[in-house]
């Protein structure tokens, strides 16, 4: 979407609004143009306020994905290799059943980046359906991982691979499925000004999106926040904490900047923060180097996993 320097920021609370990181186009927003709550015009700079992110992601992102893309390919197989010459190797925390689907989510996360790379550089041409079967497996194999991570850490349910722990499998992967799924009732096409596949095709009080808000806050925040505070509480769980756990919560790590960006974001957008001229010219940048950061997970993660089993 292009905006005009008559464009004001209001443009961010329309129906077809979109993710700072999906729009795709030069935005210009003449922050002087629009009035507050009061009725008066804040005393911003003169001239408009240039938004020159969207071009430099359009160039950046394609190569970056598939350059991820590619070592994440690699550690995923040499991680499924290491599984399978040594089954006995992987103890718990880290245990052979839980590291197993962790690379499963890893995987299943890596074969989406060539299309999503495709997509942002010549444009989205696979039509809406599978615009949101993208979001919704990418996003699947986010909460997977997220509760993997969380059910390893504080459960020994893994450490043998026995009734339990396949009807854990099936919760696991169910429950993630399902909180995945208001992605894909909030994602679509638009046209701006090449057709692109955006995470919010909605507005940003829909329902979906408010879900799928919540969903990935709790994912990103709320369940690490709450097992740090456990393990550092429960004696039983700290004295638990080894290479293996450290190396799969690298997950949370990597995925918090992004989630406390969304977060913002929604605060910005729902105007619940007095926005500026600064944010609309650098914020984007932090939620997309957040995001970035987030993707790393699927190629630095199985070389945590292996160091970890390596030190062990």
């Amino acid at each position: 979407a292009r905006g005009s320097p008559q464009q004001s920021p209001s443009i961010l609370e329309s129906k077809n609004s979109l993710d700072l990181m999906d729009i795709l186009g030069n935005l210009s927003y003449d922050v002087t143009a629009y009035e507050d709550s009061n009725g008066t015009f804040p005393d911003y700079d003169a001239a408009p306020c240039h938004n020159e992110y969207c071009p430099l992601f359009q160039r950046v992102a394609p190569t970056f994905l598939a350059v991820t893309c590619a070592v994440a390919t690699l550690g995923t197989g040499a991680l499924l290799v290491a599984l399978a010459k040594r089954p006995h190797a992987w103890g718990w925390p880290q245990s052979r059943a839980l590291v197993a689907q962790l690379a499963v989510g890893m995987g299943l996360f890596t074969t989406l980046l060539p299309a999503v790379a495709v997509g942002i550089g010549q444009g989205w041409r696979l039509g809406t359906g599978l615009c949101s079967l993208t979001h919704l497996l990418w996003h699947w194999s986010l909460f997977a991982q997220g509760l993997l991570v969380a059910s390893g850490s504080c459960s020994t349910a893994w450490c043998r691979w026995d009734p339990q722990s396949r009807r854990l499998t099936v919760a696991v992967w169910a429950g993630a499925l399902l909180l995945a799924t208001p992605v894909a009732l909030a994602s679509g096409t638009v046209a701006s000004p090449v057709t692109s596949c955006v995470r919010r095709s909605v507005a940003i009080l829909s329902p979906a999106y408010l879900l799928h808000l919540a969903f990935c806050l709790c994912l990103f925040l709320l369940l690490p926040a709450g097992l740090l505070v456990a393990t550092l509480a429960v004696p039983r769980l700290r004295a638990g904490w080894q290479p293996g756990v450290g190396a799969s919560w690298l997950f949370f790590g990597l995925w918090l900047p992004y989630g406390v960006g969304l977060g913002v974001d929604f605060l910005l957008r729902a105007r619940l923060l007095q926005p500026s001229c600064g944010t609309f010219e650098h914020f984007d940048y932090v939620l997309g180097l957040g995001e970035g950061l987030g993707v790393l997970h699927c190629c630095l993660g199985p070389a945590a996993l292996l160091a970890a089993r390596l030190r062990c």
